[in-house]
C-alpha cells in the first residue's frame, strides 16, 4: 500500500527579492507566502524549516500515540515542539538537527514505559526516518 500526498511551491524573482507561496494538496495551506525574509530574517510568512518542524512534531506525536496504544496506554495530552536547525556549511545550507520537546500527560504511565515509548516513536516515525539530521528528544511526563 502506498499513500501519496503533495505540497507545491511557486516562486517569482531572485533569491533575495523574490517571493513565493506554498500550498498543500489538502488545502490546509493555500498560497502561504514565503521568501528570503521569512526564511532568514523572521519576516511574515512561512519557511521550509518551520514546515518540516510542524511535520516532524505531528508525525512523532501521532507515532507516539500508536506506541502507547500498543502498551495499553492512552494519552490525555501530548504536546510536541520540533526545533529545526539550519546551518551555513560549505557555501550553502544544511538542516543539521531537529530537537523534539515533548510534554505528556498519560494516565497510568510510569517514567520507564514513557521513555521507552518516546524513544521508539522518535526512531520509527516516518519523518524521523526521512531526515538526515541529528534528532534529539527531551520528553517530560506530567502527572
Amino acid at each position: 500500500m502506498s499513500i501519496k500526498r503533495s505540497g507545491s511551491a511557486v516562486w517569482s524573482g531572485g533569491l533575495k527579492d523574490g517571493i513565493g507561496s506554498v500550498s498543500t494538496q489538502s488545502g490546509a495551506m493555500d498560497k502561504v507566502q514565503y521568501g528570503f525574509k521569512t526564511r532568514f530574517e523572521d519576516g511574515p510568512g512561512t519557511n521550509p524549516e518551520e514546515l518540516i518542524g510542524a511535520a516532524h512534531a505531528g508525525c512523532f506525536t501521532m507515532a507516539l500515540s500508536g506506541v502507547l496504544a500498543e502498551a495499553g496506554l492512552t494519552a490525555k495530552n501530548l504536546a510536541t515542539k520540533a526545533t529545526v536547525t539550519l546551518d551555513k556549511v560549505d557555501g550553502g545550507f544544511s538542516i543539521s538537527a531537529v530537537h523534539l520537546e515533548l510534554v505528556a500527560t498519560i494516565p497510568g504511565a510510569d517514567q520507564a514505559k514513557f521513555d521507552e515509548a518516546a524513544q521508539k516513536a522518535k526512531l520509527n516515525c516516518p519523518v524521523s526516518k526521512l531526515l538526515n539530521a541529528e534528532i534529539t528528544l527531551d520528553a517530560r511526563l506530567e502527572a
